[in-house]
């Protein structure tokens, strides 16, 4: 598949009633149903609206082509991480490194589960788009949550704070990156909602120089 420019990949327009964004939402409901169903190769914007239960000028009034109702996945996905990971550092703002540890995993995976079928689509469909910019944009927000975020835990002075909330984003992307694409199971996702936290309290108080940042997770 070409890689279209990402102003190409941006729907026509913006719904402004109640009617067309539910419109929208059954759209990209159904790419994720198609695609799972059927895979990439076959995914076309015909099969998408039939699934969707609209026409396919409606549909093209949203999204040109296939791949910006895949793109719309990704990015949408992209900006719920985004903001639950938000609303999780303002809850744990002043929390000790060990509260910080738990907390940031639990928020990390509720996220990426609470949607988890859309949530392995996207990383099936990820590589057919140059995601850079968007990577790094989520990458730069994070970094800086985390950053201001490990700035309000009592007890803790880091040589270099931002690198530690850099590679604090590294590990919750990464781990559960390749849990999900993996094997998703009941029991692995178990184990990282066990392991990851520990994990992650390791390398905090690893990081931290005054040592007493908090107590064992």
């Amino acid at each position: 598949m070409n890689r279209p420019e990402p102003a190409l990949l941006q729907p026509r327009k913006t719904p402004q009633q109640a009617r067309s964004a539910a419109t929208i939402r059954a759209i990209r409901e159904a790419t994720v149903q198609v695609l799972l169903a059927d895979g990439i190769g076959r995914l076309t914007t015909t099969r998408v609206a039939e699934r969707a239960g609209v026409s396919v000028g409606t549909m093209y009034q949203y999204f040109p082509h296939k791949q910006a109702l895949l793109f719309g996945i990704v990015e949408r996905q992209l900006t719920a991480t985004e903001d639950a990971m938000r609303d999780a550092c303002a809850r744990l703002a002043g929390r000790d490194l060990a509260g910080i540890a738990q907390g940031l995993p639990e928020a990390w995976l509720a996220a990426k589960t609470a949607d988890i079928v859309s949530s392995r689509a996207i990383y099936g469909i990820a590589a057919e788009f140059d995601l850079s910019d968007h990577m790094e944009r989520a990458i730069s927000v994070m970094t800086a949550l985390f950053d201001d975020l490990l700035a309000s835990a009592p007890g803790t002075r880091f040589a270099d704070r931002a690198s530690v909330a850099f590679m604090l984003t590294a590990m919750l992307g990464g781990s559960v990156r390749v849990v999900m694409e993996a094997d998703p199971s009941e029991e692995n996702l178990a184990r990282l909602r066990e392991e990851l936290p520990r994990a992650c309290y390791a390398y905090l108080a690893s990081a931290n120089l005054d040592g007493a940042g908090a107590t064992q997770v």
